[in-house]
Parts: structure tokens; sequence; C-alpha cells
């Protein structure tokens, strides 16, 4: 785990709390969490936060001019906290972390499978239904094109990679003749 998940955590775990303490909804939560991390990475306004002239007010007037009204009350608290902590330039690691105790919380877990080509629609639920059972989960499945696997697919869910992609396959291999 990198320092900054790491640093991150603890905001991430806070906010789902909070949530369920004032009975918000985590999807609420999440997409509060996803606006701020797309601010704090837009440039022109990356590069006033990183701004060592800028005051912690400016940067939290900065945030509430921009998305008070989508944040709402307990969302610009969330930012005057980071902001106090020097920890609002964490906001996407936050917001990545929450998504994965959200998914936690709500019994689902987010995998992703690349493959070189498109899949259809039944290998896909094959698939949802082979990671479903072999996690007690449901399963959030996005897909991405990677032609560089030349064939095959490399599948993402939590702490599980499997890696059946003819790239690495060719790699094991080279590996083995050379040695």
């Amino acid at each position: 785990m990198s320092d900054v998940t790491t640093m991150a955590r603890p905001y991430a775990k806070a906010v789902i709390d909070l949530a369920r303490e004032s009975g918000e909804s985590l999807a609420d939560w999440q997409n509060r969490l996803d606006l701020l991390a797309a601010l704090v990475i837009y440039p022109p306004i990356r590069q006033a936060l990183e701004n060592p002239r800028q005051t912690a007010d400016q940067h939290r007037q900065l945030i509430s001019d921009a998305l008070g009204p989508e944040l709402g009350p307990q969302g610009i608290n969330l930012v005057s906290l980071l902001v106090e902590n020097g920890r609002l330039l964490l906001a996407p690691q936050i917001a990545e972390v929450f998504s994965a105790l959200r998914a936690e919380a709500e019994g689902s877990v987010d995998a992703e499978i690349i493959t070189a080509v498109a899949l259809d629609p039944e290998q896909e639920r094959r698939i949802v239904d082979s990671l479903a059972k072999r996690l007690g989960r449901r399963i959030n499945l996005k897909t991405r094109i990677d032609d560089s696997l030349v064939g095959g697919a490399i599948i993402r869910a939590g702490d599980l990679v499997i890696d059946g992609s003819v790239r690495s396959q060719l790699e094991r291999l080279s590996r083995a003749l050379v040695h």
C-alpha cells in the first residue's frame, strides 16, 4: 500500500462513518468525493492550491466557490479539515479508497477485465457469475480493451489478479528459455 493511500484511508473511513451516522447515502458521498477529486486535479486549480502564497482560507474559499452547493455543509466541513491538515490534494486517493470501502460495505466488489478484443454480453455474464461465486460478492464489472495483450484477458477484482493474457504467457516462456 502506498504512503498516499495510507494517508487517505482514515479520511475515507471517517466519511463512511459520517454517512452512516447522518443517514446519507454512500452514493451521494461518492459523488461529492469524485467532484472534489476532479476539481483538485484540474491544472489551474491544482496550481492555485500548490501556490505557497495562497492561504488556507483562500483554498477553502476556492473549493467552496467552485463546488459549495454540490458538496453541501458536510462536504465543506470535510474540505476545511483537509485544508487544515494539508491533505486537500489527497482528494483523488480519498475518493478511490472510499470507493473500495463503499463496495465492501455494500457487499460488492469492483472488477476490471482487460481484453485484446471486446467481449460479447454472454462472455461478460459468465465472467461476472464466476467471479461472484468465487468471491461471494456482487460484481461491478468494467471492461477495457488493450490490444497489446494479443489475446486472453487480465481480471482484477479487489486483491485478486488473474493474468491469462497471451502477452504474459509469452513473457513467461521467454524468461524460461533464457534461463
